[in-house]
């Protein structure tokens, strides 16, 4: 009875640690709560008399169990589809699971998104929660030296490479930033600040009754404000080496807008939206993303 308690008391403490673990592994906040509560029910059948440290090990058992998880998702071929934005799983709130997104990077939500369970696991816990390689690697069932190999490979993937100078990426990120900004606020004037007059959307995916191609500040300006929903699951992010946009619900890839940037206007918009076009973009957060604000 007395280790009961005790696990209990670990447990709930260390609750929000594996909660967070699980959300950075799974990007779903309902899929992150089912791991915890899995973790108790696997914890609360084993005798915690000789176990020292009852945080790594709890931690071990949800990155085992968030594995598995990942691994029956890719086994099922799951694809994010265009959902309402406003709705998200039951159990977790719209705004909940927003502010979580933020907190730790929606770029990055998408970046890990891309990688392969192993690497995820292996990046997750390593680098942003700081679990030495020899139990990532125990958790991967790999030896130490091939969980570092993965972990390295997914650094490399949600590091990025800037394909422009640095004052350039800056400006980008500071034009971008104010279109990202108004869009969320329905700021009308200040979205006309940033487009330039003749500026040009084109999208490759369109909803019945749209335009691939649509010109001029205000036009866009407009139509932008009517879809404020997609503007709060959207995110600054580099895209192929340069600043640009995703949206993002969830955590999961639903579009990308690559802007051309000429002085402090947005003189171009490229919406992308096809799955193929997706797949084939280099996404990392953005820079000057702290990677260890996202623990």
């Amino acid at each position: 009875m007395e280790t009961e308690v005790r696990l209990a008391e670990r447990f709930d403490a260390d609750r929000g640690h594996l909660r967070a673990v699980a959300y950075r592994m799974l990007g779903s906040l309902d899929e992150a709560d089912d791991a915890v509560q899995e973790t108790w029910l696997r914890a609360s059948r084993t005798d915690i008399g000789e176990i020292a440290n009852v945080t790594g090990w709890l931690t071990t058992i949800i990155g085992r169990i968030c594995l598995d998880m990942l691994r029956a998702r890719r086994r099922r071929g799951e694809e994010f589809t265009d959902e309402p934005l406003a709705a998200t799983a039951p159990g977790a709130g719209p705004e909940e699971e927003a502010v979580l997104a933020e907190s730790v990077g929606l770029a990055l939500l998408v970046v890990l998104d891309t990688l392969g369970p192993a690497e995820r696991v292996a990046f997750v816990l390593h680098d942003l929660f700081a679990v030495p390689f020899t139990e990532v690697a125990a958790i991967l069932e790999r030896s130490p030296v091939a969980a570092k190999k993965l972990a390295s490979r997914a650094r490399g993937r949600v590091r990025g490479t800037p394909a422009v100078p640095a004052a350039d990426l800056m400006r980008q990120r500071e034009v971008v930033g104010a279109f990202l900004a108004a869009s969320r606020a329905g700021d009308l004037e200040a979205l006309l600040a940033v487009l330039a007059p003749d500026v040009v959307r084109r999208t490759d995916r369109v909803a019945p009754g749209g335009e691939a191609e649509v010109r001029g500040a205000r036009r866009i300006a407009e139509e932008t404000l009517t879809n404020t929903a997609r503007a709060r699951v959207a995110a600054l992010a580099l895209v192929d080496g340069e600043v640009g946009l995703v949206v993002a619900p969830r955590g999961r890839l639903l579009l990308v807008l690559r802007p051309k940037v000429d002085g402090d206007r947005v003189t171009f918009v490229d919406v992308i939206g096809d799955p193929a076009r997706l797949r084939g973009l280099r996404i990392a957060p953005p820079p000057g993303r702290d990677i260890e604000n996202s623990r």
